[in-house]
């Protein structure tokens, strides 16, 4: 098959295409022929040697999320079937025509969704849901303050308040990327173009009863903004990191207003605990797929031959949702 390889840590130029030998799946594993794959942040950052793959993850082939059909299954796997249309997340290893997954972290595929759309789900709605509403605690009626609002994670955020029935305020550095949150259900959109300030506006937006939850997929500077924007008793889940791993915070802030400040990403976990989360969304969040109430986000479709550009593209920070690879 063929794949694409990191032969040397110096970016998106250091990756090729090359054939691999085929991947054989275990007891409890499934063999998917890849059909459509989804960029991450987290791509871009392994190729520069920033972001290792996981343990028992292939450390040279990139890729997280995809999209296609089985192709044969592991003698303990059931409930799968040959050709089924599934999804799934993966340590590493998707950017290739054939893929290996523990059987049971698959989902399937909603019906009336393309292979491409299916790719741009899993990380963006398992990451949203999860860290907002059963780490994060999120519930009806309740408010939602969102960084990155036009990032996959973040359009799939403000589709799940809509869906759920929360309030959504979000913050983006582009008006145009705002104006297109809006359209999926943004209710308050807030421009940091000249930086993160937006406590006031959350307060203003609010009658100043702040948000309950926050959803920080920058992190650095936005994060002391972000404290002064919550309730007492709320939550902050810190998701990203694309302003910066480190900042000073007022630590008065987290013990006067009670606040939850946690951390969480999907790719470090186990495959129990991959598992898990995956039941849980295919029965609570899957069916919104099928009834409309959900629809991924494409950026652009590209083909694999041009995954060095389209990571470039992804770097500049100048795409709406996702970004998707197909062979």
């Amino acid at each position: 098959m063929k794949a694409a390889r990191i032969v040397e840590f110096s970016g998106p130029d250091g990756l090729r295409l090359e054939d691999v030998a085929d991947p054989v799946p275990g007891p409890t594993e499934a063999l998917v022929r890849v059909k459509a794959v989804a960029l991450n942040r987290a791509d871009l950052l392994q190729t520069l040697g920033l972001y290792p793959a996981p343990p028992g993850s292939p450390p040279d082939i990139l890729g997280m999320e995809f999209a296609g059909e089985v192709v044969s299954v592991g003698r303990k796997v059931k409930g799968l079937r040959r050709a089924q249309r599934v999804m799934g997340l993966v340590g590493g290893g998707a950017f290739a025509e054939l893929v290996v997954v523990d059987a049971r972290t698959l989902l399937p595929v909603p019906k009336g969704l393309s292979f491409e759309q299916a790719a741009a789900v899993p990380e963006a709605y398992l990451t949203a849901w999860d860290a907002g509403w059963l780490q994060g605690g999120l519930k009806k009626g309740q408010t939602l303050l969102l960084h990155a609002a036009g990032s996959g994670v973040g359009t799939a955020a403000v589709q799940l308040c809509r869906a759920l029935g929360c309030r959504s305020i979000g913050t983006a550095r582009s008006a145009q990327k705002l104006e297109r949150a809006k359209v999926l259900g943004l209710d308050v959109a807030v421009l940091c173009a000249d930086g993160p300030t937006f406590a006031g506006q959350v307060a203003e937006a609010t009658s100043g009863a702040l948000a309950q939850v926050a959803l920080d997929l920058v992190g650095g500077e936005y994060l002391p903004e972000t404290l002064r924007s919550m309730a007492r008793g709320g939550t902050v889940m810190v998701v990203g990191l694309t302003a910066g791993p480190t900042v000073e915070v007022d630590l008065r802030l987290l013990v006067t207003k009670r606040l939850r400040l946690l951390g969480t990403n999907l790719r470090s976990r186990s495959t129990l605990e991959k598992a898990a989360l995956t039941r849980r969304f295919a029965a609570s969040v899957l069916p919104l797929f099928a009834r409309k109430k959900l629809q991924p986000v494409v950026n652009s479709v590209v083909p694999m031959t041009e995954l060095a550009s389209a990571l470039q593209r992804l770097g500049a920070n100048d795409s709406f949702g996702k970004t998707v690879l197909t062979w």
